[in-house]
C-alpha cells in the first residue's frame, strides 16, 4: 500500500501496513493503560511517550519510508550541437552530403568543412519552431589553435559529453558530429551510460571514411641514447603502411652534421606493419650526432609529414667490466680472453676454476669469485663458460649472485656450454624440494636442453651457423658495414663439430641463429644464438663452442668483432646513465606520448656496497613543458640497491632526468630522455563509427549520415518535452536506492529502548 504525507512517502506491502497500525494501536492501548494505573502519571507518561516514539521507528522503517521531490528544471528545453575541432578533422576525405548541395565542382572536403555545412542554422531551425521553447546551442570540442606540430590537444570526446550533461538540467538531447576518433580522456561509452541514466539521448553523426588513406608512417624507432665511437649503432624501426599493394622504397638515415648518409631498400607489404633495422658505423671521435631518419614517399601518399623523425645523440668512449669464469682453458674461453682482453674499452677479469690445477694466475686474473655484492656489482657483463655448480666450481650461492647482478643491476650474462656438460649442474634438483632447480641461475637459462645428453652433440664434418630473419637485422651477428656483407661473411665463417644438446627455445626469447641442417623433436631448426631479457638485465646463449674458428684466415676480424658487439651490447643499459655511487636505466629510450616509463636506479654507499635500507634515491624530471616533478624511487626487496619508480610521458620533447642519493646528494646523475615526434592527433586517420554508434545505442539516441540530418532534426522536434522526474531520498540509508538500515536509526532505536527500561526501574514500574 502506497501513501504519502506531505514528501513522505511510504511503500508498505498490505500486510506490512496492517501489521504496522495494529502494532501502534496495540502500543497505544498499552501505554494510556499504565498511565492510567501509574501513581506518579506525569513520569511516567514521558516514559510512555519515549514507549510510543520507539514502536513508531521501528513501524515507520517497517514501512519504507522516502522523501520524494519534484525539481522543475532552471534552463528552457535545449538541444545541444557539440562538434569536433581537433586537427584529425584536417582530413580530406569527407563525401559532401546531398542536402548541402554543391561545394563548387568538390565531392570530397575536408572533414571540418564538412561539419561546417552540417551545424548550419538552415537545417536546425525547425527545432526551435516546434513550440516548446526549444532553444539549439552549438559547442566545439577539443579544439585545435594552437597552430603547431607539437602538444597537440587531443580529442576528448567524454569531457565534451559530461561537461554539457553537467551544466544543463532540461536536454531534450545532445547532437555530437565527428570522426569518432578519441585519444585523451576517459571512454565515451561510460558517459553515455551517464547520459542514459539522465534520460538524455546522444544523437551522432559520423564524418569522414573509416578506412585509412594511402600513407607510409614511421610509427616507432628505437634509437640508443649514445653509441660508443668507431662501433656500428643499430636503429630498429618500424613502419606502418596504409597502401593497398606493397611498397619498394628506400629508408635513409643522414647525419645533418657530417651529410653522411646511410641508406637501405626495404618491400613493405600492402596494409601492414614493417619492422627492421638500419646500421650506422660512427666515427673514432667523440661527438654528438644529429640525424634525420627518412622514409621515401610514395607517389599515392596523402600524407608526407610523418616520413621523417629526427634524433640526436653522442658517441662515447666506454670502459666495460667484463668477468670470464671458466672450468678449463679450452680454445674458445683462451680466444675470449684474448679478443676482451686486447679491446681498450674492455676492463678484463678472468676466473679459471681448473678442477685439477686450481685457480689461473696472471694478467687480468683474480683467484676467487667476488665474495660480496659490492664486488660484483662492479662487473657489467659475465661471461659463463663450461662451468656449474659442485666441487671445485661454483657453490649455489654464488650462482645464485649471478642471478641477482642480472635481475637487478641490469648487467649481461653469456652462457657458452662445453662437452664437460657443467651447465647442466645448474638444473639439477634441489634437495630441499625436488621441484625446482638448485640454482635460481637455472631460470636464465634461455632454452631448454636435453638432460639425458649432458655430453652433446658431436658431428664429423662442421656445420656452420644460419642466421634467422632476426638474426639478420641484430647488431650482435653484423660482421660487416652493411647487409649484403654481413649475409656473404656468414655465408663463409668456419663451422662447428661439437654443440649443446638444445631441445628448443624458451617463450620470449630471441633466437639469431640455428643449426643449419639439424633439427629438433618438433621439427624446428635447433636454436643455437638465443637472446632475451631477464629483470633489468640481457641473457646470451651460444650452444657451441667454436667462435675461436672464424679467426680462420683473417685473424681476429670476426672473432674480436663479434664479442666486442655482445660486450656492448649487453652493457649498454646499464652504463647509459652512470655515475660514482648511482645508475640509471630506463624501459624505453625513445618513447611516445601515452608511455609509462619504469625508472630503475641502482645505488651504492661510500664505499661500493649497495644501499641499505637506510637510503634513499630522489629523481627529479624536467617535462618539455618546464614543470620539475620530484619523487622518491621505491626500494626493491633484497640486497642490490634497486630503487624503482614510474612516470607518464605527456607530451612531446625532451625530458630532463636527475637523481642522487640520500648519501651523497651533491652527487647527481643527470641525463635526458627524447620523445618520438608522433601526435595523439593525425590527419588521414580512419572515422571510429563504431564508437559512435555505440554512444547513440547506450543513451537510446541514433547514428546518422549526413543526408539524414532532416529527418533526425524532425524527430528531435517531434520529441515531446520530459516531465521532472521525482528524486528519492530512501530515510533507511543514506544513500539513494539502498535498502539497508543506517547505523545511525538502528543506534537510535536502540538508544531509545534502553532509556525506555532504564527509565521504568528508576520510576517502580514493571
Amino acid at each position: 500500500m502506497n501513501f504519502n504525507i506531505g514528501k513522505l512517502y511510504f511503500s508498505a506491502t498490505p500486510f506490512a501496513f496492517w501489521l504496522g497500525v495494529v502494532t501502534l494501536l496495540a502500543v497505544a492501548v498499552l501505554c494510556a493503560v499504565a498511565i492510567y494505573r501509574s501513581s506518579r502519571r506525569w513520569r511516567t507518561g514521558l516514559l510512555e511517550a519515549i514507549r510510543f516514539v520507539t514502536a513508531s521507528l521501528i513501524v515507520i522503517i517497517l514501512w519504507a519510508p522516502q522523501i520524494r521531490e519534484v525539481k522543475e528544471p532552471e534552463d528552457e528545453p535545449m538541444v545541444l550541437i557539440l562538434y569536433d575541432r581537433s586537427f584529425s578533422m584536417e582530413t580530406v576525405d569527407a563525401k559532401v552530403a546531398t542536402i548541402f548541395g554543391t561545394v563548387g565542382d568538390k565531392k570530397i572536403i575536408p572533414r571540418k568543412d564538412w561539419v561546417e555545412f552540417a551545424i548550419d542554422d538552415s537545417l536546425w531551425k525547425g527545432l526551435e519552431e516546434s513550440g516548446d521553447g526549444t532553444k539549439v546551442i552549438k559547442k566545439a570540442f577539443s579544439v585545435d589553435d594552437s597552430n603547431k606540430s607539437k602538444n597537440r590537444p587531443g580529442s576528448d570526446y567524454y569531457k565534451a559529453i559530461q561537461d554539457t550533461l553537467e551544466e544543463y538540467d532540461n536536454l531534450k538531447g545532445i547532437i555530437v558530429i565527428g570522426d569518432g576518433d578519441y585519444n585523451t580522456g576517459d571512454e565515451p561509452l561510460r558517459v553515455a551510460q551517464v547520459a542514459a541514466k539522465r534520460r538524455v539521448p546522444l544523437y551522432t553523426i559520423g564524418v569522414g571514411k573509416t578506412a585509412f588513406q594511402p600513407d607510409l608512417e614511421i610509427i616507432s624507432l628505437s634509437a640508443p641514447k649514445f653509441g660508443i665511437v668507431g662501433e656500428a649503432m643499430q636503429i630498429p624501426f618500424s613502419i606502418r603502411s596504409s597502401i593497398n599493394k606493397d611498397v619498394k622504397t628506400v629508408i635513409t638515415l643522414t647525419d645533418k652534421t657530417s651529410k653522411r648518409i646511410e641508406s637501405k631498400q626495404i618491400n613493405i607489404p600492402a596494409n601492414s606493419t614493417f619492422n627492421d633495422s638500419l646500421l650506422f658505423r660512427l666515427d673514432d671521435k667523440e661527438r654528438e650526432y644529429d640525424f634525420e631518419f627518412k622514409v621515401g614517399i610514395h607517389s599515392s601518399e596523402v600524407i608526407t609529414e610523418n616520413n621523417v623523425q629526427r634524433f640526436k645523440l653522442n658517441s662515447r668512449k666506454e670502459d666495460i667490466k667484463v668477468l670470464v669464469i671458466d672450468s678449463r682453458p679450452r680454445w674458445e674461453y683462451r680466444f675470449i680472453r684474448n679478443a676482451l682482453s686486447r679491446d681498450p674499452g674492455v676492463d678484463l677479469d678472468c676466473l679459471l676454476l681448473h678442477p685439477k690445477l686450481g685457480a689461473g694466475y696472471g694478467n687480468d686474473y683474480i683467484q676467487k669469485f667476488p665474495a660480496t655484492f659490492a664486488e660484483l656489482q662492479k662487473y657489467d657483463v659475465v661471461f659463463l663458460g663450461d662451468v656449474g655448480v659442485g666441487p671445485d666450481q661454483l657453490t649455489v650461492e654464488q650462482a645464485n649472485m649471478l642471478k641477482g647482478l642480472v635481475e637487478n643491476q641490469a648487467s649481461g650474462l653469456v652462457f657458452i656450454p662445453g662437452s664437460q656438460g657443467n651447465i647442466f649442474s645448474l638444473l639439477q634438483p634441489d634437495p630441499k624440494d625436488a621441484s625446482k632447480p638448485i640454482t635460481e641461475l637455472a631460470d636464465l637459462i634461455p632454452v631448454i636442453l636435453d638432460k639425458t645428453n649432458s655430453k652433446g652433440h658431436r658431428d664429423a664434418k662442421p656445420a656452420p651457423l644460419s642466421l634467422t630473419d632476426r638474426g639478420k637485422g641484430s647488431l650482435l651477428t653484423m660482421l660487416g658495414d652493411s647487409s649484403d656483407e654481413n649475409a656473404n661473411i656468414w655465408r663463409r665463417l668456419p663451422g662447428f663439430n661439437w654443440y649443446a644438446p638444445v631441445i628448443k627455445a624458451k617463450i620470449g626469447t630471441d633466437v639469431l641463429a640455428v643449426h643449419s641442417s639439424k633439427r629438433t623433436a618438433n621439427n624446428q631448426r635447433m636454436p643455437m644464438l638465443v637472446t632475451q631479457n631477464y629483470g633489468s638485465g640481457k641473457v646470451l646463449f651460444l650452444a657451441h663452442d667454436s667462435a675461436w674458428k672464424w679467426r680462420r684466415g683473417v685473424e681476429d676480424l670476426y672473432h674480436y668483432r663479434f664479442w666486442g658487439q655482445v660486450a656492448r651490447w649487453m652493457s649498454y643499459k646499464r652504463n647509459r646513465a652512470a655515475g660514482e655511487n648511482l645508475r640509471l636505466h630506463f624501459s624505453k629510450d625513445k618513447p611516445k606520448p601515452g608511455d609509462r616509463i619504469t625508472v630503475t636506479a641502482n645505488a651504492f654507499d661510500k664505499n661500493g656496497a649497495p644501499l641499505g635500507i637506510e637510503g634513499s634515491v630522489t629523481v627529479e624530471i624536467q617535462t618539455p613543458a618546464g614543470k620539475v616533478i620530484t619523487t622518491d624511487l621505491k626500494r626493491e626487496e633484497g640486497d642490490w640497491g634497486a630503487y624503482v619508480g614510474y612516470f607518464d610521458i605527456l607530451e612531446t620533447g625532451s625530458y630532463g632526468i636527475t637523481s642522487y642519493t640520500s648519501v651523497d646528494p651533491t652527487q647527481k646523475v643527470s641525463t635526458s630522455i627524447e620523445t618520438l615526434t608522433i601526435e595523439l592527433e593525425k590527419i588521414g586517420q580512419p572515422a571510429n563509427f563504431d564508437m559512435l554508434k555505440e554512444v547513440s545505442s547506450v543513451s537510446k539516441g541514433k547514428f546518422v549520415t549526413g543526408d539524414q540530418i532532416p529527418e533526425l532534426a524532425e524527430m528531435i522536434k517531434n520529441t515531446p518535452i520530459r516531465e521532472p522526474e521525482p528524486t528519492t531520498t530512501d530515510l533507511r540509508s543514506a544513500k539513494k536506492e539502498e535498502t539497508s538500515i543506517p547505523m545511525w536509526l538502528l543506534g537510535s532505536t536502540i538508544g531509545l529502548f534502553a532509556i525506555f527500561w532504564v527509565g521504568r526501574k528508576m520510576n517502580g514500574t514493571f
